[in-house]
């Protein structure tokens, strides 16, 4: 049998969002926070819970039933649509530190340690939501094949699901503590998984990425790419750009620069004679707009080149 805070949940959670919404704007944050309590653990109604509830509420059976949809997040949802994010935070957080800053703020060897025991899958997903710089701390306090287990899926994340966060948050909240769920979370995981090996040891990385190419030699060279932009080109000296400059075909360079940004032709015609440079732009003014594509790979060539001399010492990227 049900309460009446889950009657109510059930009753809210099967109607659309416009038909919710208002009827949730009619309710105190005192009233919402009960309801979030109890949508917070439903998880399946039975057919027959639902009718009684549609009984409760309405003068006549009903002759449908919809199935209640997304629970805790759907529920945050309507009293966003209705109240505006600050007010649905206060209700739905408490003040209480959500288990994602818990773990942030956790001894990384800690994290490390629990996460050692979950799935890679699972402790992908929550690093993909730490802060960059936190991630790699925990990641380092990994074997190194755990380690590039667990970036070749977070390269491959494109969104976590709500209950992946709540499940994983429930499995550390005994030895760290508590949580809350949220909607999916979209993720470019390939992006993410570059800013943690970034941000990390710079052997780290390179033992990471060594691993990945044995077992997925296209996986690394995307992270490698993804670490190091056409844009990054901006951050080189001048005697690192003249070391590039000279393993670069002059046909390849000239198309990677067309719309270029200022910062990155500023690098590259400081890292050239002013004759040099004169010539270029010369080049680059009577070269037609190139193909996208011929554009991308063109620009995909000079960074594998930077990404090589970096390898052989000859250059620092300045990551």
């Amino acid at each position: 049998m049900l309460t009446g805070p889950e009657k109510a949940v059930v009753f809210l959670l099967s109607l659309d969002e416009k038909i919710a919404a208002p009827i949730v704007a009619e309710l105190s944050e005192a009233e919402l926070r009960k309801l979030r309590a109890v949508a917070s653990t439903m998880r399946e109604v039975p057919a027959d819970a639902l009718d009684a509830t549609y009984k409760d509420f309405v003068d006549q059976s009903s002759k449908a039933v919809a199935v209640p949809r997304g629970g805790l997040p759907y529920l945050r949802r309507l009293t966003v649509g209705a109240f505006g994010e600050d007010r649905a935070r206060g209700v739905f957080e408490d003040g209480v530190t959500s288990p994602l800053a818990r773990l942030e703020a956790a001894p990384p060897e800690a994290v490390a340690a629990l996460l050692g025991r979950e799935p890679p899958q699972l402790a992908a997903a929550i690093l993909s939501r730490l802060e960059p710089a936190t991630a790699a701390l925990i990641l380092a306090g990994m074997s190194r094949e755990r380690q590039a287990a667990i970036v070749k899926r977070v390269s491959r994340l494109t969104e976590v699901p709500a209950s992946t966060l709540e499940e994983a948050a429930a499995a550390l909240a005994a030895e760290l503590p508590p949580s809350d769920g949220a909607a999916a979370i979209g993720i470019d995981g390939m992006a993410k998984a570059a800013q943690i090996l970034n941000a990390g040891e710079k052997d780290v990385a390179s033992e990471v990425l060594t691993h990945l190419e044995m077992e997925n030699p296209d996986l690394s060279r995307d992270l490698r790419l993804s670490m190091f932009t056409f844009s990054d080109l901006a951050r080189l000296d001048s005697r690192a750009m003249r070391t590039l400059l000279r393993e670069v075909p002059s046909d390849r360079l000239t198309t990677a620069l067309k719309g270029a940004p200022e910062e990155v032709l500023a690098a590259v015609f400081g890292g050239l004679s002013q004759r040099a440079a004169d010539v270029l732009r010369d080049d680059m003014e009577l070269l037609p707009n190139p193909r996208k594509a011929d554009l991308e790979k063109a620009r995909t060539e000079i960074i594998e080149t930077a990404l090589r001399l970096e390898a052989e010492g000859q250059i620092d990227l300045g990551r």
